[in-house]
């Protein structure tokens, strides 16, 4: 990988492809396109059922920039293309500060980021730390204490679930790291991005941790430089980013990500300040 400073452009070349069986009524709710941001965005995003283009398809915006694209659906294969080209700085000034509601919302339990169980070990392992020192702290604990393992967890697991098995993916790191952050009293996300670098290609999850003044972006895995992520969708956890929520009889057949930046990968040390804007 080549390193990049954090004035340079990069150019992000991301997209998602979807096939879904649709067996009766059903309402679909995709993340799939990129959030609002300060970035130059491209984007193309098509919705084809049996091979005709659906209908009513309708973007809603969420306040933290990600956009849900709706639709319903009575019956067939459902075909979503998406791509995008991102054009911006590696490294982007923090995004507007959130409100009040806001942080609120980031420092409570929630489905998959039940602090409330982690209060003990919040204590017992991040000391006296605070402020990006504790942020920090809390990333390198979590990427110490699990072993990524795909396919080793349920959808139904939550932090405390992922702490128990000392294993997850993506997302059951973000959730821990979370956790551990809101059991501090830190206000705490979970992001759902495209991820040039990360292998095998697919869908990513991070946690951004309000510390300092902004929304810093950490990544317990370390599976890609975070200067070259590109944010989805931003909500409590999972529950809130997920690429795909279905109401009705869904089966997803089959999904393809891809994510590529140029010039070259970024690189990342892990520690450096990261907004994703």
């Amino acid at each position: 990988m080549t390193t990049q400073t954090s004035a340079q452009e990069l150019v992000r070349r991301v997209g998602a492809h979807l096939e879904l069986d649709v067996q009766g009524p059903a309402v679909l709710a995709l993340q799939v396109a990129v959030a609002h941001g300060p970035r130059r965005v491209q984007e193309h995003l098509e919705v084809r059922v049996d091979g005709a283009p659906a209908d009513g398809v309708q973007e809603l915006d969420s306040p933290t920039g990600g956009r849900t694209h709706l639709l319903q659906v009575q019956r067939g294969r459902v075909v979503v293309d998406y791509r995008a080209v991102v054009a911006g700085p590696a490294a982007p000034g923090p995004p507007p500060a959130p409100g009040a509601q806001e942080l609120l919302e980031a420092t409570r339990p929630s489905r998959y980021v039940d602090s409330d169980r982690l209060g003990a070990l919040a204590a017992a392992e991040t000391g006296d730390a605070g402020g990006l020192e504790l942020a920090r702290a809390v990333t390198a604990w979590v990427g110490r204490r699990l072993a990524y393992v795909p396919g080793s967890s349920r959808p139904t697991d939550a932090a405390s679930d992922t702490l128990l098995a000392g294993q997850g993916v993506c997302r059951d790191y973000a959730h821990l790291v979370a956790g551990i952050l809101r059991a501090r009293d830190v206000p705490a996300r979970v992001t759902a991005v495209y991820a040039p670098g990360l292998s095998p290609m697919d869908f990513h999850a991070v946690a951004e941790a309000w510390v300092e003044g902004a929304w810093h972006v950490l990544d317990a895995t370390a599976l890609a430089p975070r200067s070259s992520l590109v944010r989805i969708a931003t909500g409590r956890d999972t529950a809130d980013t997920a690429f795909l929520t279905t109401t009705g009889p869904v089966a997803l057949l089959g999904q393809e990500v891809t994510a590529v930046v140029e010039p070259a990968l970024p690189l990342d040390d892990g520690w450096s300040p990261v907004h994703l804007g």
